[in-house]
């Protein structure tokens, strides 16, 4: 090879270098999370008891709609749904004003936390009020650019998201934070206000989508 080929290949490399870096972590198929402002993907998922949820047929019913990304083996959605009930407590405080919660489990089978038995478990053991949606193909994880369990969104009626982010301001994975990101959010809404903080770094597990 001579020294001109040597050295195009050697740019090249150091070209898809800087590039994977750049990607560092993606999940292959993900695009970048939905931002503030944009509207949600709509989709169609089945629950752990045979029920079928559309994005669209709770927004055209003038609903406001909670997205949870769910794993319940990792230890910051137990922190949330078993230790603290942060979950179950911030849908009580808006089930009388028609939010919808949804938890969306984005695990590949064989994953940590993934299968309908596992998951109909858990929603008995963690007394969940909300259904759990299984998305083992990841489709609708990606549409969203899920990260991690929890990641949360709100999404008014109209179909604008209006939250993207945390649960709440503290990212151990033992003590509940003093501010609740979601209720500030829903609170919010319901109010017909800005959200004041529309946008927070999710923390938790990554989810577990297919290799």
């Amino acid at each position: 090879m001579t020294m001109p080929a040597i050295r195009r290949c050697r740019l090249f490399a150091a070209a898809l270098t800087g590039l994977l870096l750049l990607l560092g972590g993606a999940v292959p198929g993900a695009r970048a999370a939905v931002a503030p402002g944009d509207q949600a993907p709509d989709f169609t998922l089945t629950d752990t008891e045979g029920l079928t949820h559309s994005l669209s047929d709770y927004l055209e019913a003038g609903r406001t709609v909670v997205l949870e990304w769910f794993n319940p083996d990792c230890p910051f959605i137990v922190k949330h749904h078993r230790n603290a009930r942060t979950m179950n407590q911030a849908y009580a405080q808006f089930v009388d004003q028609g939010i919808v919660w949804l938890a969306i489990n984005s695990g590949a089978p064989g994953k940590q936390g993934a299968g309908l038995e596992r998951n109909r478990r858990a929603r008995a053991e963690y007394e969940m009020p909300m259904p759990v949606l299984l998305d083992e193909s990841g489709t609708v994880g990606k549409a969203y650019g899920a990260k991690t369990t929890p990641h949360m969104f709100v999404i008014r009626p109209d179909g604008t998201v209006v939250y993207n982010g945390a649960i709440d301001s503290d990212r151990s994975p033992a003590t509940v934070g003093d501010t609740i990101h979601v209720v500030e959010a829903l609170t919010a809404v319901f109010e017909g206000r800005a959200v004041p903080t529309p946008r927070t770094q999710p923390y938790g597990c990554s989810v577990k989508y297919a290799d």
